[in-house]
């Protein structure tokens, strides 16, 4: 018998790397869904749905007729400081339709994977392990927070996968990040402020979606941290990067965070401990200059 895995936010980054990750495992029998049309270049090896996650019925609906044994649901609104502007779209996307799919996992019976985020806590005490105790700071946070909530005390079969600033390269090229900003920035000659007074464990896609997989596969049950090795500023990123490319390290400048205005507050330090995940699960995700070579090696490739 194959598994069945339904995916929410496959057009996304990290549901982009779930679905490259997921059609090469013998026995699983992949539904990715999404808003709108397919954005992947490809469509052998799993079957597309389009579901919108803020239509209950739609929900309900695609899920009931698919009956997957696990759902892993990497659909959100991320953006930080838009969450803080539209507030209602935010606990929409994050908080409803999270509910929505728990809803219909317990009609059919379906193991919840739920992705969640370091922005659940205030970043006074990190390195975090699974245990500690949210204190969100932004609405973003608070939404992320609400949602695990519903997950936790649902009566599914459940997990939660927390996890750190992702990086990586969407097939469309659609999202830019660290890596390539910097990369790009001293590649034509410009200057840039780097913040050295906030710390994350960077982490690349490919190694969150193999953690994903690793939990909806074995079924483990609880709170995850699926993050990078390292604790970084943006600043070690930048430098480290630099060093990657052999980039002139002079155009970057130190900042602290106060030099930005950002419409949401950003924890300070945070980053994870992996302990659990690398003992439960066998996760074991790559340093952050092994990342950077991860992503040189696919802006090598054709598209």
């Amino acid at each position: 018998m194959k598994k069945r895995i339904l995916l929410t936010g496959s057009n996304g980054l990290l549901g982009q790397k779930l679905v490259d990750l997921l059609i090469q495992q013998e026995g699983i029998e992949l539904t990715a869904t999404a808003r709108g049309d397919n954005r992947l270049p490809y469509s052998d090896g799993y079957t597309y749905r389009s579901m919108d996650i803020t239509d209950r019925q739609q929900v309900l609906d695609v899920i009931s007729d698919v009956r997957p044994d696990a759902v892993i649901h990497t659909a959100a609104m991320t953006d930080v400081d838009k969450c803080e502007l539209q507030k209602d779209a935010c606990w929409a996307q994050n908080v409803q339709a999270v509910e929505y799919l728990v809803e219909a996992c317990g009609n059919t019976d379906a193991f919840l994977l739920h992705v969640s985020t370091d922005f659940i806590f205030d970043g006074t005490a990190g390195p975090y392990d699974e245990t500690a105790e949210g204190n969100p700071i932004s609405f973003y946070g608070w939404s992320k927070y609400a949602a695990e909530k519903v997950v936790i005390h649902s009566n599914l079969r459940w997990a939660i996968a927390r996890t750190v600033l992702v990086y990586g390269i969407a097939h469309d090229m659609s999202r830019s990040n660290i890596i390539l900003w910097v990369k790009k920035s001293l590649e034509d000659g410009k200057n840039i402020k780097v913040v050295t007074d906030q710390w994350r464990s960077p982490t690349l896609a490919e190694d969150l979606a193999m953690g994903c997989y690793l939990i909806a596969d074995k079924e483990a049950k609880g709170i995850f941290n699926i993050s990078g090795k390292e604790v970084l500023t943006p600043y070690d990123m930048a430098i480290k990067t630099a060093d990657y490319f052999g980039l002139d390290k002079s155009l970057i400048a130190q900042a602290d965070a106060s030099t930005f205005t950002q419409t949401a507050r950003r924890p300070p330090r945070t980053g994870f401990t992996l302990d659990k995940s690398q003992r439960e699960l066998g996760y074991n995700p790559h340093t952050f200059e092994a990342g950077i070579a991860v992503l040189a090696g696919q802006l090598q490739q054709p598209a």
